[in-house]
């Protein structure tokens, strides 16, 4: 009991500790997620959880799909445990802007892309990997990778489907970026608008 306390003592001064430095550098908070929803009951039975999904939307509406972050990679949550929409899988939409690229980062988690529109590379440690629309990338676990677009002219737009929630719930939980989404356009783009549809 008495180690349990002294781990979330550290995890609750780092968490602190990184907040600081988000503040002191002029970043956006860091906020918190929702990685695998808590599912509860008094009973030994889970009929209000299975009325609950039973009215969840089935359809989910492009006008109600957001898009986030940016300037060069955007990303809008499609599927998520957040939502409540799902527990197993998370899907996203992602759009990166002409010439620019997504995040370094690493997860346990395999995952899969469908390239939508555009052309680009990813790199997936240390190797690299062409891509066009129509191709189907596979990011395998625990592989660090990042996400390019060679058009200088044209976004690249692409569903991201994993089944995140499912490792995280059996504690296969590395995560960590490498290098941060990129806080400063792409030359030349300076107002690029990322869109759900194709132009």
């Amino acid at each position: 009991m008495k180690m349990k306390k002294v781990i979330e003592r550290i995890y609750s001064q780092g968490y602190r500790f990184l907040e600081h430095w988000h503040a002191k550098l002029g970043c956006k908070p860091l906020r918190k997620r929702v990685f695998v929803r808590g599912l509860e009951s008094r009973a030994y039975s889970l009929r209000k959880e299975l009325e609950r999904l039973r009215k969840v939307p089935r359809v989910i509406k492009a006008a109600d799909i957001k898009l986030k972050l940016g300037p060069q990679y955007y990303n809008a949550n499609i599927l998520a445990p957040k939502e409540g929409t799902s527990q197993v899988l998370f899907a996203h939409y992602v759009v990166i802007a002409p010439g620019g690229k997504s995040q370094k980062h690493g997860h346990m988690n395999e995952a899969m892309f469908y390239i939508l529109d555009g052309k680009g590379y990813d790199i997936h440690d240390g190797v690299r990997h062409d891509w066009e629309a129509g191709d189907v990338v596979i990011v395998n676990n625990a592989c660090v990778h990042q996400h390019f677009n060679t058009d200088p002219d044209r976004p690249v737009r692409a569903i991201i489907i994993k089944s995140k929630p499912l490792y995280l719930f059996m504690n296969m939980v590395m995560q960590e970026d490498v290098e941060r989404n990129p806080t400063v356009p792409v030359a030349g783009h300076d107002h690029f608008e990322a869109t759900y549809f194709p132009e």
